[in-house]
């Protein structure tokens, strides 16, 4: 079975900073895209960044300038670092892997971690 683990999450005072992490048991990991998403209560789930086989990267707009992901494809994990949290960035994180071509397609999502920003 594929698993994705996130951990990191956790209560943060308003421009405190947070780190999340991802494991990934996926066998080709190094193929998959990787992103984060949120989802906040009475809201949809929506996308954070992403970041390709590659290493290309792209974030919303909310969150340019204060979050980076990165990747470790020797260790099966994906990172995301959140500088100056927001309470708007109140949301449970989710870690995902994505692969669609000719030859495969697959989405996984991993069960989320809670990020609380309050004062």
């Amino acid at each position: 079975q594929v698993q994705l683990v996130e951990s990191g999450g956790g209560l943060v005072q308003p421009g405190g900073s947070l780190r999340l992490s991802c494991a990934a048991s996926l066998s080709i990991f190094s193929i998959y895209s990787m992103g984060w998403y949120r989802q906040a209560p009475g809201k949809e789930r929506e996308l954070v960044t992403t970041i390709t086989s590659g290493g290309s990267t792209r974030y919303a707009d909310s969150v340019k300038g204060r979050f980076t992901i990165s990747r470790d494809n020797a260790n099966r994990m994906v990172y995301l670092q959140m500088n100056d949290l927001k309470p708007e960035d109140s949301a449970v994180y989710y870690c995902n892997a994505y692969i669609g071509n000719s030859r495969r397609e697959r989405d996984y999502w991993g069960q989320g971690t809670q990020v609380t920003v309050s004062s």
